[in-house]
């Protein structure tokens, strides 16, 4: 058996993060070969991924980034299964470094995401089931989505709540940088009021129908005419785009105003075309 050196431990470490006694082992494992250290590490992770798939993973952190010319942005959930976790910064560190990755290739899908290469020879895919393996909790990319604009036909601007437990990204349809700070505060907007769509005409059909019926039944309960409930289902319908679509909704720095009102103010041509909102739970 090859002599295992404390040097080699910790270049091993270095390379995954994992604890330096299962790095002392995988190496005694592969007899000192680096490659075969990390497969160890790799077998382990499974191992341990397929033990815990039936766990919750609600806790983790959310990454919102743009890139440098803010023409793209992505969102990206890494989930794990309690706050210890997901307050290490190593932990963080890996979530924004396939963040970053995700911003470098923007894939189409979470899957083609999971696909893209990492470090080591592997996978964003295959890395994550390998800090499972150090970590000892389940771990999942349970989100990712993007924006992407056209260069000189708008701009993507990211927002973090809350310590990691939210991410916004939103699209103006101007660039420059009189627009960051107004795009920053829709982007907190979106964090604090959770808008379903942007205006009425992105709700889907189902959630209308959801909402009228609701609406129905309320009048029904308060003892209203059967003949006037559409009528009054549609008026709290009405209410309802006014409170949950981001553009119609009370601007929260400024309730005279709306969302939309706000960003006019600004430059009269000015609006978001288009936001992508997750948060841990």
């Amino acid at each position: 058996m090859s002599q295992i050196k404390a040097a080699d431990v910790k270049k091993l470490r270095d390379m995954t993060g994992a604890g330096m006694m299962d790095c002392k082992k995988a190496l005694v494992e592969a007899e000192g070969d680096f490659d075969k250290a990390i497969e160890e590490l790799r077998k382990k992770g499974q191992k341990m991924s397929d033990k815990r798939a039936d766990r919750e993973a609600k806790e983790g952190v959310v990454i919102a980034k743009t890139s440098g010319n803010r023409n793209n942005g992505v969102l990206v959930r890494l989930s794990c299964e309690t706050d210890f976790v997901a307050k290490n910064q190593d932990f963080i560190s890996f979530a924004d470094s396939i963040a970053e990755r995700a911003l470098q290739e923007r894939p189409a899908t979470k899957e083609e995401l999971l696909t893209l290469s990492f470090d080591n020879g592997m996978t964003i895919g295959e890395k994550v089931i390998e800090q499972i393996g150090v970590i000892g909790e389940k771990l999942e990319i349970s989100h990712y989505s993007k924006i992407e604009t056209e260069a000189g036909k708008g701009q993507v601007l990211p927002y973090i709540h809350m310590g990691y437990r939210a991410g916004v990204i939103v699209a103006l349809n101007l660039e420059g940088p009189d627009y960051i700070e107004p795009g920053k505060n829709v982007a907190m907007q979106v964090a604090a009021m959770r808008p379903v769509a942007l205006d009425k005409d992105g709700v889907d059909e189902t959630t209308i129908a959801k909402e009228i019926e609701i609406g129905k039944e309320q009048a029904r309960l308060e003892g209203k005419p059967e003949a006037i409930l559409e009528k009054i289902a549609m008026g709290k319908l009405n209410k309802f785009f006014k409170e949950r679509t981001l553009l119609n909704q009370l601007y929260v720095k400024d309730s005279k105003k709306t969302v939309s009102a706000y960003l006019q103010s600004v430059n009269k041509d000015l609006t978001i075309t288009e936001f992508k909102h997750v948060e841990l739970g």
